[in-house]
């Protein structure tokens, strides 16, 4: 609940990463090293959104509780509470999954 502390600004999106897979679909354990990279979030706490050229706020396009695609690389890491956040612009993310 760390990150309800946290206010992300402008079109800053905080999302959780999920965990990485430890076992195969075989049931074998995978070391850490062989563990691919996470691309899917949780969305935790979304800014207001940024301005446009006329002043209007344009809305973020994510909301709180959707699960999202990232980038493999970038985002900035928060840490709150010990736990592992990260910062992303909302133009940055990829896509949300649908249910």
């Amino acid at each position: 609940m760390a990150f309800r502390k946290f206010l992300p600004l402008f079109d800053r999106v905080l999302v959780e990463r999920l965990a990485a897979e430890t076992i195969s679909r075989g049931g074998i354990m995978l070391p850490e090293k062989s563990q691919g990279k996470v691309l899917q979030a949780t969305v935790v706490a979304v800014g207001p959104g940024a301005t446009n050229k006329n002043g209007d706020i344009q809305p973020v396009c994510v909301t709180v509780g959707e699960k999202v695609l990232l980038p493999e690389y970038g985002g900035t890491k928060v840490i709150l509470d010990e736990k592992d956040y990260f910062l992303f612009r909302d133009a940055d993310i990829l896509g949300k999954y649908v249910d």
